[in-house]
């Protein structure tokens, strides 16, 4: 049974099969999320994400790690560079996100709060989607992951998640005694 998990941190230390960047449609690594990868996963990452190229908004593209902890970064284009992140591209990012983690047999991923830093969307929001989309990947089934962590830089953000977990737990038990 796969497990969601949250931790409160830098996403770019975790040790995980991949981590997700919260990225644009040009697979530029500026600020925030990706900022942090581009820091301390080296130049190699920009370096691939050149050569992929641009991408479609809402899609999402792998590389190599560089000397992150993770063995790949899964870049989720939530946004155009400048734009803001919208529920369409957030969510469909999220998911291209998810099947390129099965596609590579994955494990283990670790997701940021995609577009909620220059992106503009909401924590609470985003929390909600990710959840849904996460819940959905794996209750299909035949997914490879055994774990799902969301990475919040700050309480803050890390509370509202938790809030819409425990939302998740409930609704699902509820779901459960209907049965």
């Amino acid at each position: 049974m796969s497990e969601i998990k949250l931790s409160e941190g830098d996403i770019s230390r975790i040790e995980v099969d991949a981590v997700v960047n919260a990225a644009n449609t040009r697979l530029w690594l500026g600020s925030g999320v990706a900022g942090a990868i581009r820091e301390r996963g080296g130049p190699g990452i920009q370096e691939e994400c050149d050569r992929v190229g641009a991408i479609d908004l809402g899609g999402a593209a792998i590389t190599g790690a560089g000397e992150l902890p993770a063995r790949y970064v899964i870049h989720a284009a939530s946004m155009d560079p400048g734009g803001i992140a919208t529920e369409a591209s957030l969510r469909s990012s999220v998911v291209r996100s998810l099947c390129l983690a099965s596609e590579h047999e994955l494990r283990s991923i670790a997701f940021p709060a995609i577009g909620t830093g220059v992106g503009g969307f909401s924590v609470r929001r985003c929390a909600e989607i990710l959840f849904e989309e996460v819940e959905r990947h794996l209750e299909a089934g035949g997914s490879s992951l055994e774990s799902v962590c969301f990475v919040l830089n700050g309480e803050p953000d890390y509370r509202v998640f938790e809030q819409v977990q425990d939302a998740s737990r409930v609704r699902a038990a509820l779901a459960r005694l209907e049965r």
